[in-house]
């Protein structure tokens, strides 16, 4: 049996595709292209404030632990059917995020957990090797 692969692509409007250095400024530039991107399309407030914190520290841990001197990380921003998904891949295929019990006055160590309480759904996804995708999902129909 013939099964027919079709390709549908995503108009300018529904897709952010960047490559961005692996640092700090790296990082928080990801943040405010997400935050302009997702004000020029008006997206609800709830779902623009929530993305601007998953990008942040998606983008943290591609910078901080997917780290490969000279490589650097891509942030993908793709609405389809009343969904925010947000992509963050880096080449560290082998350094899977996981949490890590965080000491009450310890500075950093609870970046999954935002992740867990502002994004509907997220996971990882992986390859082509040596790369891993995080990724997080809004839904934006929600109040």
């Amino acid at each position: 049996m013939n099964q027919e692969k079709s390709t549908q692509l995503l108009s300018p409007n529904e897709q952010f595709s960047i490559l961005l250095s692996s640092t700090p400024r790296g990082a928080r530039l990801a943040r405010l292209l997400a935050a302009e991107w997702m004000r020029t399309r008006e997206m609800p407030h709830r779902a623009t404030e929530a993305a601007e914190h998953l990008v942040a520290e998606l983008a943290a841990n591609a910078a901080t632990h997917g780290r490969l001197p000279g490589r650097d990380f891509r942030l993908v921003l793709r609405t389809r059917s009343e969904t925010l998904r947000i992509e963050v891949t880096d080449t560290r295929g082998d350094d899977l995020p996981r949490h890590h019990p965080a000491a009450p006055d310890a500075e950093s160590g609870r970046g999954l957990l935002l992740v867990e309480a502002l994004a509907d759904r997220w996971g990882v996804e992986h390859g082509p090797v040596p790369r891993k995708t995080v990724w997080a999902e809004l839904d934006l129909s929600r109040p």
